[in-house]
């Protein structure tokens, strides 16, 4: 029944993803303002983020942006499905520019271990494509509470066109990528999500404590894996979407033997992918949740916002 159930999601998403572009982008932007004028979860929740981080905005300007980036957010939700059921050398064909292959390239040639980290910035499917059009890879995920959402993602990511092992966010998990790394393979990780308590230390992100996994950094120090930061940035023209992919080495010190100089170094390197284009960074998300016990402003910045 949840392989059915998936099933029926993915024709959904295929019927969807192959309307016009013109039609999918209007609805995006139609729906971004719905979200706004009924102040629904992802309006909320991107409004306090940049209250907390923007606080040189005013009312006016905080709320231009806040439209920007939920466009931008369902534009990409839109293209996502394109990519999802669409054969992946055809969506290569949406990327425009290489920025850093040579420096992957050389990586890959190392047989030392390559963990990608790959921020919540751009278009990420569109970049685990390109990967696994470049090498095998392992691909850490933090699976659905849904069994059927579950069904759905390993359905549509199976259609990177290449070698991806999809491995979960667990402790068998976290040994898999390990010994792939130590066999000189390469291992891809979302590195911006909250981890749970007890997997993380505190460090700065855009000036705010966020708690960041020690995972990437545990695993780079000791598989003495290269680290790479990459992600896929839409460029602007008209028509579908086009995207420019960048690779560049991870901050020094993101695999420090001191989780906490790890981290700092980690979200350094993520927070200057943002900065690249502050629109396309995953904004909707609730990354300030949880604050150190001895922070001045320890509560739940978005405890007045679940309703």
């Amino acid at each position: 029944m949840t392989e059915f159930a998936a099933a029926l999601l993915y024709a959904l998403a295929w019927v969807v993803a192959h309307l016009p572009w013109a039609l999918l982008r209007v609805t995006a932007d139609g729906i971004a303002r719905l979200w706004i004028a009924l102040d629904a979860r992802e309006a909320r929740v991107t409004r306090r983020n940049l209250e907390l981080i923007r606080p040189d905005l005013d009312g006016p300007a905080r709320e231009t942006l806040l439209g920007e980036i939920l466009r931008t957010t369902l534009r990409q939700t839109f293209e996502t499905l394109r990519l999802w059921t669409r054969p992946a050398l055809r969506n290569l064909g949406d990327i425009v520019e290489v920025h850093g292959e040579a420096l992957f390239d050389a990586a890959l040639r190392s047989g030392e271990g390559l963990i990608v980290a790959a921020p919540h910035m751009g278009n990420w499917e569109l970049l685990n494509q390109w990967l696994a059009s470049k090498t095998p890879l392992a691909i850490l995920y933090r699976p659905p509470e849904s069994a059927v959402g579950e069904a759905f993602l390993r359905r549509v990511r199976a259609n990177a066109g290449g070698e991806v092992e999809q491995v979960r966010a667990e402790a068998a998990g976290v040994r898999v990528l390990l010994k792939r790394l130590q066999k000189g393979g390469v291992v891809g990780i979302l590195p911006d999500q909250q981890p749970k308590a007890g997997e993380g230390e505190f460090a700065p992100f855009f000036g705010r404590p966020a708690l960041t996994m020690t995972l990437l950094g545990r695993l780079a120090n000791r598989s003495r894996a290269r680290v790479l930061l990459c992600w896929c940035q839409r460029v602007p023209g008209p028509g579908a979407p086009r995207f420019a992919l960048h690779v560049e080495a991870a901050p020094e010190g993101v695999a420090d033997a001191d989780p906490q100089r790890a981290v700092t170094a980690l979200n350094l390197g993520v927070e200057t992918v943002a900065r690249a284009d502050f629109v396309q960074y995953q904004w909707t998300y609730k990354r300030y949740s949880m604050q150190p016990p001895d922070c001045s402003a320890a509560v739940n910045p978005y405890i007045d916002l679940y309703r």
